[in-house]
């Protein structure tokens, strides 16, 4: 029975991913800094162990006896003032453990990018895994980081078997900070909706996490692999999460030019050291229609495309169980 080192093992996707693996038969070893914000099911084949992804004693223990590398972790804040956190964490950290893993001998390394990594495109020509990273993604900390450790993780490709998913916005059950699943709060049974003009591509997390293991299976050595949903308006979506919930709610859309005032006053914070994630290219990645294409990972790595309808009833049964919501 293979077994599989998950980092980052009480995220959302990494905790879905821990779901389908053990689901398959895998044993499973979950990397997370902190035991008890875990929140997936507990299986006689999960291990759970601490530590930090940039200390390498601890990852080099935590790779012992293990067969492939699921790498989740990340920093992915938006507050943060300067690359230098992203890089340490995102790029070094993965660059260290992708070393490690060719030391240990693991067979096949899964590193999990974003789908900013790649040039966003229209509804009728969706973005892809050829198209070249755009603004304002290209000023993001976040996204540069992930695209950084993309390109150094590819770069092992002769002496590791390694591929790369880049899912998009992912909704679903164990959101457990939440994080993605914040937007399903800022509509929950609201009267009144304000959402940006723009749009994203939004993926049920179990599908997402479903085209993880089949990277880890079927992904060529060398390739990247985008992992997405519907493209959808952020109007279509509250629409949609309205719906599900038999809500009947106004839903203003947000002027462009008043998201964009509000960036700029971010941005004279954040030079004033104040941390915030609000400034230009944040606000601007909330005007723009960032969608794109999964056809390569449903060609390849025979992925299914469910409703994001699914996501955002799991979701929402989650954050009920949970407390996060009360009904």
């Amino acid at each position: 029975m293979s077994k599989v080192l998950v980092t980052g093992a009480n995220g959302l996707l990494a905790t879905n991913v821990i779901v389908e693996l053990l689901r398959k038969g895998y044993k499973v070893r979950g990397f997370l800094r902190d035991i008890t914000k875990y929140q997936g099911p507990q299986h006689k084949y999960l291990e759970l162990i601490t530590g930090d992804i940039t200390q390498s004693d601890r990852i080099r223990a935590a790779l012992d006896t293990c067969d492939f590398v699921i790498h989740a972790a990340a920093l992915t804040s938006q507050r943060l003032l300067s690359y230098a956190a992203y890089r340490r964490v995102n790029v070094e950290a993965t660059e260290s453990l992708i070393q490690l893993a060719i030391e240990k001998g693991i067979q096949k390394f899964i590193f999990v990018s974003s789908a900013n990594a790649f040039g966003f495109g229209s509804e009728a020509v969706p973005g892809t895994e050829k198209r070249p990273m755009r603004p304002p993604f290209s000023r993001s900390f976040y996204a540069l980081s992930k695209l950084e450790a993309q390109k150094k993780v590819l770069g092992y490709h002769n002496r590791i078997h390694v591929s790369v998913v880049n899912p998009t916005f992912m909704i679903g059950a164990y959101d457990g900070k939440p994080s993605s699943g914040q937007i399903i709060l800022m509509g929950h049974r609201k009267r009144i909706i304000f959402c940006p003009p723009g749009g994203k591509n939004f993926v049920n997390v179990t599908d997402a996490a479903s085209g993880v293991v089949a990277a880890l299976e079927m992904g060529i050595n060398g390739e990247a692999y985008l992992l997405c949903g519907e493209n959808l308006t952020f109007s279509i979506f509250f629409r949609k999460l309205a719906e599900i919930e038999n809500n009947h709610p106004t839903i203003i859309e947000i002027p462009a030019a008043l998201l964009m005032a509000l960036g700029y006053v971010g941005d004279v914070l954040r030079k004033l050291g104040i941390q915030t994630q609000l400034s230009s290219t944040n606000t601007k990645m909330l005007c723009i229609n960032n969608y794109y294409s999964a056809a390569k990972a449903q060609r390849e790595l025979k992925i299914n495309i469910n409703p994001i309808d699914t996501g955002i009833n799991d979701c929402l049964q989650w954050f009920k169980k949970t407390g996060i919501i009360s009904s």
